[in-house]
């Protein structure tokens, strides 16, 4: 978000989504209040300022979710800022604080000099709230520099107390490197809850004609406080608790190229613990307590910040979080 051009072009973009999910009216011009107010707020106060739009979907739910990611210089008097009409730069909107009503969901968290990050969304219709059961879920996927596509992909089931997930790096990037990972996401959704293993082989074999990809899947257990998980490659998960964390082990090999027999294992999951998978296109050994600040808020955030501060640059990049509804 260099210059106040690219807010518009932000706008442009986020009503190209809104379009093809079928807003009315009414949600559009939320949707263009929030990209402006967040996109403005960049372009007058961040350094390296980014807006991240996507579509989420969530059975019949369908929503745009904008993120926004800076480096500094953080917000000292956050609680101030967030009252409805505050605004110290001229914003077209009313201030930080009508984010809040604008979006159907909304969270920032600011630390000076660090930076800032929010998540607002913008739902097709307020009636329709989206389920994902007992967990609540963020990811952010950038590009490979100079690619259209990604090559990592992911997708996340729910089904009550139970939920699964599977993160596909496919090897290399761009086209080539998207099939492999899509052709075993297409596998994982015909049968999400199917044994990890089994899951596992029949990803391996429906991509044998693919370049082949890194794989992870998890099963969690809101009520046991467990999780099952299964990989092969360097696609690493984490259960992070801001002081703490363990790495859900992963075996050697590539999915459609060659692997082992899988093999399931299971990890505790404390109450206050997240859930945090990435690709390698994010550095493996960020600090445990990086997401210290952020266990209580929105997901998204702190998928935001895996990517913003340990991003290699040189990849596709993919991080998911995942924590239990309060």
């Amino acid at each position: 978000m260099g210059d106040a051009s690219r807010v518009g072009e932000a706008r442009r973009h986020a009503a190209a989504l809104s379009a093809e999910l079928g807003f009315g009216e009414v949600e559009a011009g939320r949707l263009a209040l929030v990209v402006t107010e967040l996109g403005t707020n960049l372009v007058k106060h961040a350094r390296a300022g980014r807006l991240l739009i996507a579509t989420r979907r969530h059975g019949e739910s369908a929503e745009v979710e904008v993120l926004s990611v800076d480096e500094g210089p953080g917000i000292d008097n956050l609680e101030q800022c967030m009252g409805d009409g505050f605004s110290t730069g001229g914003s077209p909107g009313t201030g930080l604080g009508a984010l809040r009503r604008l979006a159907d969901s909304f969270d920032i968290h600011s630390r000076a000099p660090g930076g800032t990050l929010a998540v607002a969304r913008v739902r097709a219709s307020r009636k329709a709230d989206p389920a994902q059961g007992a967990f609540r879920i963020g990811v952010v996927a950038l590009c490979c520099p100079g690619e259209k596509v990604c090559g990592d992909g992911w997708s996340f089931a729910s089904n009550g107390q139970q939920a699964s997930l599977m993160m596909a790096d496919g090897l290399g990037h761009g086209p080539d490197a998207e099939e492999a990972a899509e052709a075993a996401l297409r596998q994982f959704r015909k049968s999400p809850f199917s044994a990890l293993g089994t899951l596992m082989e029949d990803c391996h074999a429906v991509m044998r004609a693919t370049r082949g990809a890194a794989v992870a899947a998890a099963q969690l257990d809101a009520g046991a406080s467990k999780i099952r998980s299964a990989g092969a490659g360097n696609i690493i998960m984490r259960v992070a608790s801001g002081t703490s964390d363990k790495t859900l082990l992963s075996q050697h090999g590539t999915l459609g190229v060659q692997m082992r027999r899988p093999e399931e294992f299971t990890t505790d999951w404390p109450r206050h613990a997240v859930l945090a998978v990435h690709s390698d296109g994010v550095m493996a050994r960020w600090p445990s307590q990086a997401l210290s600040g952020l266990l209580g808020h929105d997901p998204s955030l702190a998928a935001a910040l895996l990517v913003r501060d340990f991003c290699r640059g040189k990849d596709d990049a993919t991080a998911m979080v995942i924590r239990r509804k309060e």
